[in-house]
């Protein structure tokens, strides 16, 4: 019987992509970047500078938490297999085979494995990445396998290190250890396939739910709509729709009542954010920014916003009212209640925009890519897969020298 990265691994060399899978990894590829590029100006850059381009593009193009995600795995797939994918000098057919091998890999993972602390995306996406390089160097099934073995002990991460620099780096460290794999494989690297089979074990997977029917990627991917964790799309979509159509006066504002199961709110573990990194992390935040921004973009997670006097008020209205269950981030349905006055104003909301569900339109989808490449001189129709690689490294390149680099190592 052939071990599961074996199975995986003859999927993804022998997958024909179809044009609608195509079309998914050139939008994967147009989101990526351009959540990358508005990560230019970010500290993480700096501290990255010098290392590879797999882990400074995945670890850049994660700082925002602006990047797509697959529902099903809870993981963020692209960021991790279009990076791997243009640095070992891959196309969309690399993207899609390391990106189907994630999704599979995350869901087998399941919903238990996340709600249990871990970061999917970085367990998932070590052996992912080392498919989408093992693919973009020319690797037999035999030799892919060996590399997503060879990936398996950097295939960690967990949610402690949600609102910090460590869960982009931890990000950036998974997608590097596969690409590492794989050359180590087509260098002629051994190790057991069944490293696999054993680390899915010993994590509590479900070997079992490994499944190379379907799409390339299946249930597809979520594209966000605000910057920050997805758990916080549903809600401050719906909150600010509904502050907007009744003109709601913050100041007004003496009660807000959030309704929704447990599982939603699984990687919300800050509840007083002071940094704009935690606030991407927060329900109470969320709702704050929700009712008091016309529009809840980068501006809404700086530092300076998460400290308001204003948003530190609305926080404390929020009451949690957690229902038991769920085993995913869109479980059951949102519901809220702002009171205002003597009014109780109420909304619901089951599937964000962005979603499966609801996905956005290609103008949509455009207009965010406008929105992350504000600054430069980048068409975003003109962004494909020959010309990605070159477009990360000159907007992300930063001239180091020997001194610099020491002294990013010892800050």
């Amino acid at each position: 019987m052939r071990s599961i990265a074996e199975e995986l691994a003859a999927w993804a060399v022998e997958l024909r992509p179809t044009t609608q899978d195509l079309e998914l990894a050139q939008r994967s590829l147009l989101d990526t970047v351009a959540v990358t590029i508005a990560a230019r100006n970010e500290p993480i850059v700096d501290m990255v500078s010098g290392l590879s381009d797999s882990l400074r593009w995945a670890a850049i193009g994660h700082a925002l938490d602006f990047d797509d995600l697959h529902m099903e795995s809870t993981a963020h797939v692209s960021v991790v297999c279009v990076s791997a994918a243009l640095a070992a000098g891959g196309d969309a057919r690399s993207y899609l085979g390391g990106a189907g091998v994630m999704a599979r890999l995350g869901t087998a993972l399941g919903w238990s494995h996340y709600s249990a602390g871990w970061h999917t995306t970085a367990a998932a996406g070590a052996p992912a990445a080392a498919v989408s390089a093992g693919l973009a160097l020319g690797l037999d099934p035999y030799q892919i396998a060996t590399a997503m073995a060879l990936a398996i002990p950097a295939a960690g991460g967990i949610q402690r290190a949600f609102g910090t620099d460590a869960k982009p780096l931890q990000v950036g460290f998974a997608t590097d250890a596969g690409l590492r794999a794989a050359r180590l494989a087509a260098a002629g690297a051994s190790s057991d396939p069944r490293a696999v089979d054993s680390w899915l074990e010993l994590v509590h997977g479900d070997s079992s739910a490994v499944d190379t029917g379907g799409p390339a990627i299946p249930g597809g991917l979520a594209i966000k709509a605000f910057p920050c964790c997805y758990a916080l799309q549903r809600p401050i979509d719906a909150l600010s729709k509904l502050a907007r159509q009744n003109q709601v006066n913050p100041a007004e504002i003496t009660r807000i009542v959030i309704k929704t199961p447990k599982a939603t709110v699984s990687p919300l573990i800050h509840h007083r954010p002071s940094t704009g990194l935690q606030a991407k992390f927060s329900i109470e935040y969320a709702v704050a920014a929700a009712v008091l921004d016309d529009y809840q973009g980068f501006a809404s997670f700086t530092d300076e916003s998460a400290q308001r006097d204003e948003a530190r008020r609305i926080e404390e209205l929020v009451e949690l009212q957690l229902e038991d269950g769920g085993d995913w981030l869109l479980a059951g349905e949102f519901h809220a209640e702002i009171y205002v006055g003597q009014n109780v104003l109420r909304t619901q909301q089951r599937f964000p925009p962005g979603s499966p569900q609801r996905p956005l339109t290609h103008s949509q989808l455009i207009r965010k890519v406008r929105d992350c490449l504000v600054g430069t001189d980048l068409d975003p129709e003109t962004i494909d897969w020959s010309n990605a690689a070159e477009i990360l490294r000159q907007y992300l390149l930063i001239p180091s020298t020997p001194k610099q680099l020491q002294d990013n190592q010892t800050k």
